[in-house]
């Protein structure tokens, strides 16, 4: 099959991203697309086609794999510097090989199941916390509706990653500021080129803190292995600072909002978990399949020319990883792939990755979610958005998948309302 002859645009918004999915899908298993500022990529349309990706390796997430990146064009064009921000760092995101083996093993203690075991307790006293402020908002502001995404699927993760990091209030607030920046793709250039060095300096202050005041937290043990000469530089600790922190809260962020949607949105569904028919776990894989909390991942790279059959991806070439386009790909799931049904056999989904580069945090997030969504449609039963889903504003982003507000209407249950 002859190479495409044009890109396809991404929307920088995400306005519509799972019908951006479809027309992708009808152009081929593998589509040569435009990023903002002109950077060319190649997106996947196909769970297999990607998931082999994902394992082979011959496709890097170093971008001293990048063509356009060795070669300077990046650094010449300013309306592409956003890049910077998930391909200008040097933690176990963008490296390859042995590099990420090390750095992905100076994390991975803190992510274990026993780790997520032990942070269960708090996960709920958390989750408590918020709901008993619903209820007594709810008890004071009769019929005011409530922001959802603020009020409960922000700050939860928000709160146990922070604590996991020992940060304080405005040092949590800050780094959640620079998160929401660079998931925010129609951030102007001029801005999105300096939020990297901005969110540096953030860390840098934290660790500044943590050398003076250490604590039980993953921050002073990565300080630690740092200071005892564990091969980790200066430049990676302070960069795998970054994606912890990021990674560890704002997809859980969007994989509970986008829940509540989901839910609030079928009813019937809604019914079969609280009636016990269907578990919630087996709920939670679906949402990750349906509305991945990360749609599309910046950036992989061809180390050496890749055929795909119908394609080919030339070495230093660029791969955008389609999270959201397979989740919704029928020759895997069905000819209802774009249909949300938590009786569907669960398990299939690529959206916490897969192989090496597979998320750490996937546990923890998925035990917040587990610990959430049952803990506050038990407190509120009669929960309703105050529009229909399909017309919550998406969050302004063709990385992140989820909503600005989930605006709704809470009447706590008489036997759990805390409110006086």
């Amino acid at each position: 099959m002859a190479r495409q002859s044009l890109p396809y645009v991404i929307d920088p918004a995400g306005r519509d991203i799972p019908a951006e999915a479809a027309r992708l899908r009808a152009l081929g298993p593998a589509v040569r697309v435009e990023l903002p500022g002109g950077i060319p990529a190649w997106a996947i349309t196909r769970h297999t086609v990607l998931r082999d990706l994902l394992l082979d390796d011959r496709v890097s997430k170093d971008p001293r794999h990048w063509e356009l990146w060795t070669s300077g064009w990046v650094e010449a064009n300013p309306e592409a510097h956003w890049i910077y921000n998930w391909t200008g760092v040097t933690n176990m995101f963008t490296a390859y090989g042995p590099d990420h083996r090390r750095l992905r093993n100076l994390v991975a203690p803190a992510f274990t199941g026993r780790r997520t075991l032990d942070l269960l307790p708090r996960i709920e006293e958390i989750t408590t916390s918020l709901l008993d402020s619903l209820s007594t908002r709810a008890a004071s502001l009769p019929g005011r509706p409530a922001d959802l995404r603020i009020l409960f699927a922000y700050p939860l993760p928000l709160l146990v990653i922070s604590e996991l990091f020992g940060l304080t209030e405005q040092e949590r607030g800050d780094a959640a500021h620079f998160v929401d920046m660079i998931m925010d793709t129609t951030t102007p250039p001029e801005i999105a080129g300096q939020i990297l060095t901005h969110t540096r300096s953030v860390m840098a202050r934290l660790l500044a803190r943590k050398r003076e005041q250490p604590g039980n937290d993953l921050t002073s043990a990565l300080i630690t292995a740092r200071d005892q000469g564990d091969r980790l530089s200066e430049q990676e600790l302070v960069d795998t600072l970054i994606l912890t922190l990021g990674a560890g809260f704002e997809t859980t962020v969007n994989l509970i909002g986008n829940a509540i949607a989901a839910l609030l949105d079928h009813p019937d569904q809604l019914d079969l978990l609280l009636n016990g028919a269907v578990p919630w776990k087996q709920a939670i894989e679906e949402v990750l399949r349906w509305a991945p909390p990360i749609t599309s991942l910046p950036l992989r790279f061809a180390t050496t020319t890749i055929d795909l059959g119908e394609e080919t991806i030339i070495q230093g070439e660029a791969i955008l990883t389609t999270f959201g386009a397979v989740g919704w790909d029928p020759d895997t799931h069905g000819p209802r792939a774009h249909e949300f049904d938590i009786t569907r056999e669960p398990g299939k989904h690529l959206a916490f990755g897969h192989g090496v580069h597979h998320c750490l945090g996937a546990p923890l997030a998925r035990a917040e979610a587990t610990i959430a969504l049952p803990a506050l449609f038990t407190r509120f039963p009669d929960l309703r958005l105050t529009m229909p889903a399909p017309e919550l504003t998406p969050f302004p982003s063709f990385v992140s998948h989820g909503h600005t507000t989930l605006p709704a209407h809470l009447t706590p249950s008489p036997a759990t309302s805390t409110a006086t």
